[in-house]
């Protein structure tokens, strides 16, 4: 008899051409990476509830899957909470002016969120929201 397996999900990897460049551009978001990271093939890093993020470089994916190619237009995202409306214009503001690209300008979606949408390094979408004031 087979017992049945349920799994969890527990780490969100992104594959990354610069380590340095993407893991400063996380550092802007917030997350608390070592900077002796930036120098290796593989960054992970533990966030609140257990769950785990990790970059690796092309190269070490290319190690055990020589036939990897980087998909081509945005197939997901990751959401940061900005804290509130002017959390996410300034922080829009902030990376936009840094070099980033602003995939969409901060707006009052109808599902009662301000919401904007930035580029990592790698084109990668990254949504920064909050809950509307009104809400």
């Amino acid at each position: 008899m087979s017992t049945r397996i349920t799994p969890r999900i527990d780490l969100i990897g992104l594959v990354v051409a610069d380590m340095a460049a993407s893991l400063a551009f996380y550092r802007r978001l917030g997350l608390d990476l070592p900077p002796g990271a930036d120098a290796e093939p593989h960054a992970e890093l533990a966030l609140p509830g257990g769950l785990r993020m990790a970059w690796d470089t092309v190269e070490t994916i290319r190690s055990f899957d020589p036939d990897w190619t980087p998909a081509t237009g945005s197939r997901i995202s990751l959401a940061f909470d900005c804290g509130s409306p002017q959390g996410v214009d300034a922080l829009f503001a902030e990376l936009t002016d840094a070099g980033y690209g602003g995939r969409h300008k901060p707006w009052d979606a109808f599902w009662g969120q301000r919401y904007a949408v930035v580029n990592d390094p790698d084109g990668n979408a990254v949504d920064l929201f909050a809950a509307s004031a009104a809400s």
